[in-house]
């Protein structure tokens, strides 16, 4: 898909703030008002835009421990696979989930949780009851350096 200058600025604008109307978008891009929504219902309808979120501080909720936890598997079969996935996929203290190579674990996992007695709960009910998990690795978040939202662009000018 091709995208012109004035598409990248649009995606640039909306991952900054995805609150803004469209009117403020189009005088951000350029654009009047019906041009610049045709372009971002373009973008939403072939999947470039994949949906709008409010971003939340976690600390703030509550939220104070991140843990990130490498998780190796017994067999490395699609039915093994599946399981643990829709399984982790419940859990809302799993903020994402990976499927890894080139490292000794299967998955990499953030999970988010109030404190360490809140992260024992998930580990010892939860993820190591889970069929198939033989491993986990944990380590734990004591300053986050970068938090972009955003995905670099600059590849598609």
């Amino acid at each position: 898909m091709g995208f012109d200058k004035i598409d990248l600025n649009i995606l640039r604008e909306l991952q900054q703030d995805s609150s803004l109307t469209n009117q403020e978008l189009a005088d951000r891009v350029g654009l009047s008002a019906s041009p610049c929504l045709r372009r971002v219902k373009a973008l939403e309808e072939t999947g470039v835009i994949d949906r709008s979120v409010t971003l939340l501080d976690q600390k703030k909720l509550g939220l104070k421990l991140t843990a990130f936890i490498q998780i190796s598997m017994d067999r490395h079969t699609p039915e093994r696979f599946e399981v643990f996935e829709s399984l982790v996929e419940s859990y809302p203290e799993v903020k994402s989930c990976n499927l890894v190579t080139g490292q000794s674990a299967d998955y990499l996992l953030e999970v988010v949780v109030e404190d360490m007695d809140k992260y024992q709960e998930f580990l010892l009910g939860k993820l190591t009851r889970i069929a198939g998990v033989t491993g986990v690795h944990s380590s734990f978040l004591l300053r986050r350096i970068i938090n972009r939202t955003a995905l670099p662009l600059d590849h598609l000018a």
